[in-house]
């Protein structure tokens, strides 16, 4: 008996998701067709470049994008709806679901768009599923959608399978996921499913098959719980200040504590990105619509300690070069929201420094991967081409994005730059004995001033 044909795949939306899940799919041995509207962006993929920075995915794109010489050809790209449909069995929506323009609730609009699009084109038996971070509620209604404008009727089924990607490490959490969650009705959904993922399975990541629901709710209680002990370390941090205690020691004391653990317990300025605020705010929107607010009354104090120390970095930045910063010169290290990405995004760092300018202060930035995306958003703080530049004659340098290079910087050789040896870490991550002995008047967020 012949060998039934693998499932080809296709990838609608390419941005930082579904570029990603793309050449990943392709990596694990599927003829991959990705789609975007943007024909730019779709000449760019097609080249085997990445419009965005993300380790290792730029050289996986070019292992199978079709036309490179070498590649392995099973991965290509379109704008066309009709040849997505064609062409695959199962389709990942990874569209972009960002925060509604002053409101709390996520805009459903691109995945809205993108169903609307394919369904109607869907003739043969097909699997959509759903990778977009979106409310709870919306896989049910998307489904009956897809039933309605699909000529195959029925036969074209919706899963929800939510992305766990942390930016920085994509690609591994793509190929070598910590979990794999399906939202499925029926047997055929779920074994489709079984089938893209029979490398990660054979692994030994967890399959785990819930309803629409819960997988819906996943990502989001994932995220809120993050978030959640982000914003309880910070606020640590903040009573640490006040008693004079160590965040450091105090946070490393009880992430010994198994049920607690070491993680995300490093105080700081805060989250920020294209995730976890948005989600965090979306979630409390679908639990008010659906009666349950109340439940999720403490996210919005999560939400509020995040944001507090933004304003907690500039206050202590403004104290420390004499209670004003009109006219003062103020480095910052870092522009995006995390290490190893160029998303500025809701970051924290950009943030600061953009309060710093409005207070009158002269900013120079410079990040390693950032800038590009930095300038797009505030085009009138200064850009230095390196951290010795960004130094030269500041008054203060802020650390605010936790770069490798950042913690290998010499404080000597910085020293001779500055006008003054003064430094905030807003991260949490530098030798603050490493510093001091070079002469610097060295502050960290939740630590004793010496």
């Amino acid at each position: 008996m012949a060998k039934a044909a693998r499932p080809r795949i296709t990838v609608i939306g390419t941005g930082y998701l579904g570029a990603t899940h793309a050449a990943a799919m392709a990596e694990l041995g599927f003829e991959v067709l990705g789609l975007d509207v943007v024909p730019e962006k779709v000449e760019t993929l097609a080249r085997g470049e990445v419009p965005m920075y993300e380790p290792g995915l730029a050289e996986l794109l070019r292992q199978h994008v079709e036309g490179i010489g070498g590649a392995s050809g099973r991965l290509r790209f379109t704008t066309s709806y009709e040849e997505v449909a064609d062409f695959g069995d199962v389709h990942f929506v990874c569209v972009n679901t960002p925060q509604k323009h002053g409101e709390y609730a996520a805009d459903m609009s691109y995945v809205d768009a993108a169903l609307d699009s394919l369904a109607p084109l869907l003739r043969r038996p097909a699997l959509v599923v759903g990778k977009s971070t979106v409310p709870v509620g919306s896989a049910d209604r998307l489904a009956a959608r897809l039933a309605e404008l699909a000529p195959v009727g029925e036969d074209a089924e919706l899963a929800w399978n939510p992305e766990f990607l942390r930016e920085g490490f994509a690609v591994e959490d793509t190929l070598h996921p910590d979990r794999i969650v399906v939202g499925v009705r029926s047997e055929r959904a779920e074994g489709l499913l079984r089938e893209v993922y029979a490398g990660p399975i054979a692994e030994g990541s967890p399959f785990v098959v819930t309803d629409f629901p819960t997988a819906e709710l996943v990502k989001t209680a994932a995220n809120s719980f993050l978030a959640t002990k982000i914003s309880f370390i910070n606020a640590m941090a903040e009573v640490c200040e006040a008693a004079d205690g160590d965040v450091v020691r105090l946070a490393e004391a009880i992430g010994y504590d198994d049920r607690i653990g070491g993680k995300f317990l490093r105080a700081g300025i805060g989250f920020g990105g294209g995730c976890l605020p948005k989600d965090l705010r979306a979630f409390m929107a679908r639990a008010g619509e659906l009666g349950a607010d109340q439940a999720l009354t403490f996210l919005r104090e999560i939400d509020s300690i995040n944001m507090r120390r933004r304003s907690h970095m500039v206050e202590l930045t403004r104290n420390a070069v004499g209670g004003t910063l009109l006219g003062k010169r103020v480095a910052v290290l870092g522009a995006t929201f995390k290490p190893d990405s160029d998303d500025v995004r809701d970051s924290p760092a950009l943030n600061v420094a953009g309060q710093l300018h409005l207070q009158g202060a002269q900013v120079t930035v410079y990040d390693p991967k950032g800038m590009e995306n930095a300038r797009a958003i505030f085009p009138t703080l200064g850009y230095a081409p390196s951290a010795l530049e960004a130094v030269r004659a500041a008054d203060v340098v802020l650390h605010l994005t936790e770069w490798r290079e950042f913690r290998e910087l010499d404080p000597a050789a910085l020293g001779e730059a500055v006008a003054e040896r003064l430094l905030l870490d807003g991260r949490n991550t530098l030798d603050p004995a490493l510093w001091r002995k070079d002469g610097w008047r060295f502050r960290a967020l939740g630590r004793p001033t010496a």
